[in-house]
């Protein structure tokens, strides 16, 4: 089983913080090994579930043209061995498949989500606030576009500890949003606790009841977002990327700092609030989630 990718539970960062850092450009977009099952995936949502993944305002069809033609520019040149581009068709060279970009011209960023592990979501400032106003979420933790169309960002962080409206958080993000320049994107990572590895959970009622098997064994996995932000040059618009990594819990047993890192997030679920906790969905749980983790770091 190989490592986790990304461990940002390991303890040196706490939960409900922005923790925003620079980010090469080169470095923008991820791909790893999951990029044809995860693109599979995403087909498959597109074919059954096409109005609940995909929704954008008319007038966003220019700010999402931007985003396809810098991902049709950079794929390839980042990540030759996977992309190859030919005039204004693309290929995804572990998968096959060839995209024409005049098949998308009504939604570029669907066609730009297809190319990409990652989900893509479109903010755009109006007034003092950037509003939602496109995205492609196969991948949401919890939450449904359908729910944040169109809100802007202090209403769509409502249900967040301490990222609501009024907060100081919500206040900060709208100030990075601003400030954010073309050329300096940044990043930050979330973490979760399922109890399934399934990529598409569009309902915040999920209980994650299934933690455990009935035999007391975890029946955990790790889902980490590795979220990026970036401006587009021309539109001024903010492209919100969200890249979702999955691992079962037992992949820390075999990790060479498996032990530091079931110890850190441990001290993290042991730190959570009411609030923190029932947002995590481990109301009721911690306790019994914690001495997993705890057997783990011995």
């Amino acid at each position: 089983m190989p490592p986790p990718l990304h461990t940002p539970y390991d303890g040196s960062t706490k939960p409900f913080t922005l923790a925003l850092t620079t980010l090469d450009p080169d470095d923008w977009i991820e791909v790893d090994d999951t990029l044809g099952a995860q693109l599979d995936e995403k087909d498959r949502l597109f074919a059954a579930e096409h109005g609940r993944v995909f929704q954008a305002e008319a007038s966003s069809v220019d700010a999402q043209a931007e985003v396809l033609d810098m991902f049709m520019d950079y794929l390839p040149q980042r990540y030759p061995e996977q992309y190859q581009r030919r005039g204004d068709s693309i290929t995804i060279l572990p998968t096959g498949r060839t995209y024409a970009r005049a098949e998308y011209a009504a939604r570029p960023l669907e066609l730009a989500a297809r190319l990409v592990q990652d989900d893509l979501v479109l903010m755009h400032k109006q007034d003092s606030e950037h509003r939602l106003i496109a995205a492609a979420l196969c991948f949401p933790s919890s939450w449904s576009l359908a729910e944040k169309f169109g809100k802007p960002m202090a209403d769509i962080h409502a249900p967040v500890p301490g990222f609501g409206r009024g907060g100081r958080t919500a206040e900060r993000i709208e100030r990075v949003f601003s400030n954010l320049k073309p050329d300096q994107p940044v990043r930050r990572f979330n973490w979760s606790l399922y109890d399934s590895a399934d990529l598409y959970y569009p309902e915040r009622s999920h209980t994650k009841s299934g933690l455990f098997n009935e035999d007391g064994t975890p029946n955990i996995w790790l889902r980490v977002e590795r979220q990026t932000l970036r401006r587009m040059p021309a539109s001024g618009t903010i492209l919100f990327t969200i890249k979702i990594c999955v691992d079962p819990l037992s992949a820390l047993q075999d990790h060479a700092d498996g032990p530091r890192l079931a110890d850190g997030l441990k001290d993290l679920i042991e730190a959570l609030d009411a609030d923190q906790t029932a947002y995590k969905g481990l109301t009721g749980q911690r306790g019994q989630v914690a001495a997993a983790l705890r057997k783990l770091a011995t």
